[in-house]
């Protein structure tokens, strides 16, 4: 029986994506596991394999496609022995116009009849009559295994179940109709455009002037949505502190020497990531995220750091950072950031996380405000080192390093005195830098 190739959700946050290339052409066999295609989301591109054996029928969507909804029919695979004629009807549900009422009304819509002779069993009905998606080949398993595959739960594309779930199932005696369930909640919809002026109505304003429109990326329109996502439902407030940094740059460079033969160069962002690491473990009621009607405290410091790459950003997470010496955080850091530049990360490396670091001060910046990746509860945005004259201890005037730190808060999640509380550790911890690591 022919069947669609859905398109993957490659990522929790994935609606859709760019069908960047086709590894394989109508006629060709593929087996589960072959490589069919390419699929570029907002972060990377990433390889999507077939899950069933059969044969390529027809290919409903070109290469290069952008904005492909996640579950929409990008293929039909048909099974071996079967002809092109199979694949008729099957990939364009979506888009067909609903019939009238009125003729709904006259004739309910019925399903085709089968066709004659099929080498592969019946599609089997669920308890209360609803019709169980499998692959050709699972229904055979289950067949020879003597299977009820209203049992089994399908891991395929909309819970279709494919050759895995029933290979080391056993058989067991039909199960009792059970209680209707509950409808499953919808998929999240795709992020509202941001509310303002029309884009017909802004190039209203520009008539007549010279300009180029530049047409948004999938990175570039998920960074909109949301970070507009979060200032229009975090409320955020800001914590600043100054920091004195003339310890931790001695310090550093007593350790870079120290560890030039091993080719390990520290920078000041690794004594930041310890630092921020290290009071979450302090604090743990900061090192938590919102998660709509809850808070989640996590146990170890994941913190995410945010890189900057053509036309947009990530933030690789470094996991358990609390725990890694500086100079383990150092080699992940420039691997994970070296990745990011060549859109290389899978999703588990740059999501998840509780808290972000957001560094500008290799630009120049002495300030800012960074806005708060949701679901974290805080994100601390990091200036330059810049001498200035401060008053010490004795009440004299002397020239010290001092490096401004504004820390973003989720106040759902972190009160005013908490967060005043976590940012003076990570003051402490920079500040004496070798109490830090002892």
């Amino acid at each position: 029986m022919a069947t669609e190739i859905l398109m993957p959700a490659l990522s929790p946050t994935m609606e859709e994506g760019t069908l960047a290339k086709w590894n394989v052409k109508e006629g060709d066999s593929v087996s589960s596991g072959d490589v069919i295609c390419e699929i570029e989301t907002d972060k990377a591109t990433m390889e999507f394999e077939a899950i069933d054996e059969g044969v390529i029928g027809k290919i409903l969507i070109e290469e290069g496609a952008e904005g492909v909804k996640v579950n929409t029919p990008i293929a039909i695979l048909l099974e071996e022995g079967e002809d092109a004629s199979a694949a008729e009807g099957l990939g364009g549900g979506a888009a067909a116009p609903a019939a009238a009422p009125a003729a709904k009304e006259e004739k309910p819509a019925e399903a085709p009849a089968p066709a004659a002779a099929s080498p592969a069993p019946a599609a089997p009905a669920a308890a209360d009559g609803s019709r169980v998606f499998a692959s050709p080949l699972a229904r055979r398993i289950a067949a020879d295994k003597g299977l009820d595959l209203a049992s089994i739960k399908g891991s395929g594309p909309r819970g279709r179940i494919v050759k895995a779930d029933v290979e080391n199932a056993t058989a067991a005696p039909k199960a009792a109709p059970a209680a209707a369930e509950a409808p499953k909640a919808a998929s999240a919809p795709a992020a509202a455009p941001a509310s303002g002026m029309s884009a017909d109505a802004v190039k209203k304003i520009y008539d007549g002037v010279d300009y180029e429109e530049v047409k948004l990326d999938g990175m570039r329109k998920t960074i909109a949505a949301r970070l507009t996502e979060a200032k229009q439902t975090i409320p955020h407030f800001y914590l600043r502190r100054e920091i004195k940094l003339d310890a931790l740059m001695a310090f550093r460079a007593d350790l870079n020497k120290t560890l030039a033969g091993r080719g390990v160069k520290l920078s000041v962002n690794d004594f930041i990531i310890k630092a921020c690491a290290l009071a979450l473990q302090q604090f743990p009621d900061c090192n938590a995220a919102w998660a709509g009607d809850r808070v989640l405290k996590f146990k170890g410091s994941d913190v995410a750091v945010a890189v900057a790459i053509e036309g947009g950003l990530f933030t690789p997470v470094l996991r358990n950072a609390d725990g890694k010496s500086l100079s383990a955080l150092s080699a992940e850091m420039k691997d994970l950031a070296g990745r990011a530049r060549d859109r290389k990360l899978a999703p588990h490396e740059y999501q998840g996380g509780s808290f972000a670091i957001s560094n500008l001060g290799m630009f120049g910046i002495e300030n800012f405000d960074a806005v708060i990746n949701p679901p974290h509860a805080s994100i601390l945005a990091v200036g330059a080192g810049v001498k200035k004259p401060v008053v010490n201890a004795e009440g004299q005037v002397e020239v010290a390093t001092m490096m401004s730190v504004t820390l973003s808060v989720d106040h759902r999640v972190i009160d005013g005195a908490l967060g005043a509380q976590f940012l003076d550790a990570v003051k402490t911890n920079l500040e004496d830098p070798l109490a830090m690591l002892a």
